[in-house]
């Protein structure tokens, strides 16, 4: 089915006039025969639009109950039964009403329905203000301090078939507010002196029109693409700068700007045309910057490329529908400019009806000279090409003139040419002219007719010798260019190879900063480098760092103390690379700043690495605490509903308990207290533990009597046996957490191997610094831990135990390690040999005492 077409009346504020405007749209094509109706229309008690309604059939409303309020909204399904061509519906950022009765509603917005009717074939006419587009609305909020609740997507609004803007100037509007033609009249004063104040009303107006606006630009450029129109429409000033990357770029681009703002709505877009060859280009770093100044200056900028500057200009203007194209005043010399059009003769002859504006710049006319004082070749082939020009000529015409019998001047000449050609190939251009010009002399004085004088006789003759001189020069200059290009080549080669291998170096360096730092300072050939990390703002400026800030070396390479600093480069925030040794050059620079760039990735990679740990450790947090909360959820609850259970009972007068059921109802109360204090207590520790708040008061303290009176207190350790040397010396140990320590370990062997049995062992040693240790050993013949489980019983919330599964929250080991440790001492645990587990409490120890010390006085 073919969608329904969509036409919008936009309005630039409320009370403009789109609702009457809509309707007597509706009248016209009801006039013309089209089956019109009104689906949804609010008349806000308009007199106006309320007569706009005579002659057009109006749909019911459908009633919703809101709340216990009865809302007219639009009937949906009365629409698509009726199916009429043309359906009027206002309001179209309206939020529809939920219907209390079914809790419910087809579509939350009125958009929505617009949507459904279109989509079933029927065409629609709707009204909205530009207040309540998406977009718009935190700028309408800021200028008029009200939020528009209910707002619209700018894409629906867009995908209109048509948009006509209901406009009217804000001194009009007020006075149509005034006469009370929009609002009620206690409603006015309030009105023009909130929302409709003059100031908003002409920022709306703007608002509307620069939206619209942006529509019909997009709507002309998608009819010149369907009709493949290329020339210029001139509907909007845009002005596209030329600029090559070079100093006056800035000053371009502002006089551009300067440009565009003098017509409203103008545009200016930046644009750089690099060669296709890619070995005169603009660095990567230096485009940037040119971007983030176009954006402030308010345009836009956009790099190409083209085989040709002017071409590759010329078709980003036609592209954009641009009026003016503004390119700066010639960088070439004179002579050069003669030789050779440049790129803004070339614009001007292929800009047809775009305006060209050439505008003058500091830097005009200074290209020639600096491009002399530069130098591709090396100064030993300069000056060996000056000799080969000066010696060479004189040599090859002695031998010339030595054989003249043999050859005649075309031989003479091409000789000659040929040392021209191979001076141009050693020495460059300025070489091989004057070779040129000496064997031209040279040639006329010794084998031209009248020899041995300048004077030619033929005029024959003095042509080839002026056509000799310009094709010498003619071919230095095309052999000298051709070398620049080559070498130009090669060094873009290299710089390419080198950046090759720097990514491939960054992808097998891992996190190794030392070795890429070793990379970069041979691959520059400097003596020494260093990578620096500050703990101030990383650079003020861009080769210095604040005067308070601390540096700290993170790795260096070479002997940078032995040569002064060469170069710093920004490496990454607070991260700076510094070399030594020779100055670079400006390929040397790209590259130093290629890797800058890869050491700022091992920068972000470690930074990366740490919030990796730093989450997981909140991660792990996180199952702590869910565990915990597990855990201690039913095994609190357990020993609190035995309690409760048993003290109902206890208070239960109807139920006469005899003394033995008494003794065990009061029994379980004490064994769930007793539960519950051991697990607080285990749960008090380890957040003890975890926030290293517990303090160990050691003293020397006897194992073997600690672990007899630590027994003495647990139920069911009556028939553990305790055994040990009678001369095992006593540890250093805190009394009461040793008593912890050895409790939570007997209590898991009791729990996890009750039947099976408990022995405990006292003994000592040395370690192999002569440090004496003591040691119990709590034994149990249980089912056992796996060997790759015996350390993580330690941890807390585990429980690897001797069976599958047990009471309790898996703290207790956790907490005697914990406890062990702060006291200076051990915990762990190995198989029994046999079957079981074993779990050594190992101590410090003070040794025997001393005997006293003889007396030597």
């Amino acid at each position: 089915m073919e969608r329904g077409i969509l036409r919008v009346y936009l309005g630039a504020a409320p009370g403009v006039g789109k609702t009457f405007a809509m309707l007597q749209e509706g009248q016209r094509r009801a006039e013309r025969g089209t089956d019109v109706v009104v689906a949804f229309v609010e008349t806000h008690s308009r007199a106006k639009t309320a007569a706009a309604l005579d002659g057009l059939e109006v749909l019911p409303r459908r009633q919703v109950d809101h709340g216990g309020l009865l809302v007219d909204e639009l009937d949906l399904e009365a629409v698509l039964a009726r199916r009429p061509k043309v359906a009027l519906v206002d309001e179209l950022a309206h939020t529809n009403a939920v219907d209390a009765s079914s809790e419910q509603r087809r579509n939350p917005k009125r958009w929505q329905d617009v949507e459904t009717i279109l989509a079933a074939g029927i065409d629609v006419i709707t009204t909205v203000n530009i207040q309540h587009l998406e977009s718009l609305n935190d700028v309408v909020t800021s200028i008029t301090g009200v939020r528009q609740r209910e707002t619209v997507p700018d894409r629906v609004v867009r995908s209109a078939d048509s948009i006509e803007l209901v406009d009217m100037s804000p001194e009009a509007l007020r006075r149509r507010l005034a006469h009370g033609n929009v609002y009620p009249a206690d409603k006015i004063d309030a009105a023009l002196s909130n929302y409709f104040r003059e100031g908003n009303l002409t920022a709306l107006r703007e608002l509307a029109l620069l939206w619209l606006a942006d529509r019909v630009d997009a709507g002309l450029e998608r009819y010149r693409g369907r009709h493949h129109i290329t020339g210029t429409w001139p509907a909007r000033e845009r002005v596209v700068v030329g600029i090559s990357g070079g100093p006056e770029s800035i000053a371009l681009m502002r006089r551009a700007a300067r440009i565009a703002s003098r017509s409203a709505g103008g545009e200016w877009l930046a644009v750089y045309v690099s060669r296709q060859d890619g070995l005169a280009a603009v660095s990567p770093a230096a485009l940037e910057r040119l971007r983030v100044a176009a954006e402030e200056l308010g345009g836009e900028f956009q790099a190409v490329v083209a085989h040709d500057s002017a071409t590759g200009l010329l078709d980003v203007a036609r592209g954009v529908n641009a009026t003016q194209v503004l390119i700066g005043a010639s960088r070439r010399s004179r002579i050069s400019a003669l030789l050779q059009p440049g790129v803004g003769e070339e614009v001007i002859a292929g800009s047809g009806e775009i305006d060209v504006h050439v505008v003058t710049h500091d830097y005009a006319r200074r290209a020639g000279r600096q491009r002399r004082s530069r130098r591709t070749l090396s100064r030993r082939r300069q000056v060996a090409g000056y000799l080969l020009a000066v010696v060479g000529t004189v040599v090859v015409s002695l031998a010339l003139l030595a054989t003249s019998d043999l050859h005649g001047l075309p031989t003479e000449s091409m000789l000659l040419l040929t040392l021209v050609v191979g001076t141009a190939l050693l020495g460059g251009m300025w070489p091989s002219v004057i070779a040129a010009v000496l064997s031209s002399l040279a040639l006329n004085f010794l084998f031209v007719p009248p020899t041995r004088t300048f004077t030619i006789a033929d005029p024959e003759n003095a042509f080839a010798i002026v056509l000799f001189v310009l094709v010498g020069v003619a071919v230095a200059s095309v052999v000298d260019r051709s070398a620049r290009r080559t070498q130009e080549a090669q060094e873009a080669r290299m710089e390419a190879n080198t950046l090759a291998v720097l990514a491939h170096s960054l992808l097998q360096s891992g996190d190794d900063p030392e070795e890429l730092l070793r990379q970069t300072g041979e691959a520059l050939g400097m003596t020494g480098a260093r990578l620096i990390r500050t703990a101030g703002d990383p650079l003020v400026g861009e080769n210095a760092v604040e005067e308070n800030a601390v540096e700290e070396t993170v790795a260096v390479w070479g002997e940078p103390g032995s040569t002064v600093e060469s170069s710093r480069v920004a490496a990454g925030p607070n991260l700076q690379l510094m070399l030594h040794g020779r100055p670079l050059n400006a390929t040397d620079q790209r590259l130093l700043t290629a890797y800058a760039a890869h050491f700022a990735v091992l920068e972000e990679r470690r930074r990366a690495e740490q919030e990796s740990v730093r989450v997981r450790l909140l991660d792990e947090g996180n199952r702590t605490k869910t565990a915990l909360l597990a855990a201690v959820s039913h095994d609190l609850r357990s020993p609190l509903a035995a309690i409760k259970a048993a003290t109902s009972s206890l208070r239960n007068t109807a139920i006469a308990w005899s003394p033995h059921d008494r003794e065990e109802l009061l029994a379980t109360v004490e064994e769930s207290a007793d539960r519950l204090d051991a697990l607080v207590a285990n749960l008090l520790d380890m957040s003890r533990l975890q926030t290293q708040l517990v303090t160990a008061l050691t003293t020397e303290v006897d194992l073997l009597s600690a672990a007899e009176w630590t027994l003495a207190n647990i139920a069911g350790a009556d028939g553990i046996a305790v055994s040990g040397p009678d001369d095992l010396p006593p540890a250093l140990a805190d009394p009461g957490l040793l008593d912890r320590v050895i409790a939570n370990v007997v209590e898991n062997a009791l729990k996890y191997g009750p039947a099976s049995p408990i022995t405990i062992t006292g003994s000592s040693w040395t370690t192999p610094s002569g440090e004496l240790r003591a040691t119990l050993r709590i034994v149990d013949r249980g089912p056992g831990v796996p060997a790759e489980a015996l350390d993580a019983i330690f941890e807390p919330f585990q429980r690897l135990g001797d069976v599958p599964a047990g009471g309790g929250v898996g703290l207790g080991l956790a907490v005697a390690r914990g406890l062990a440790e702060a006291m200076g001492g051990t915990v762990t645990a190995e198989e029994t040999p046999g079957g079981g587990l074993t779990v050594i409490i190992d101590l410090p120890s003070a040794g025997p005492n001393p005997p006293p010390a003889e007396d030597n006085l």
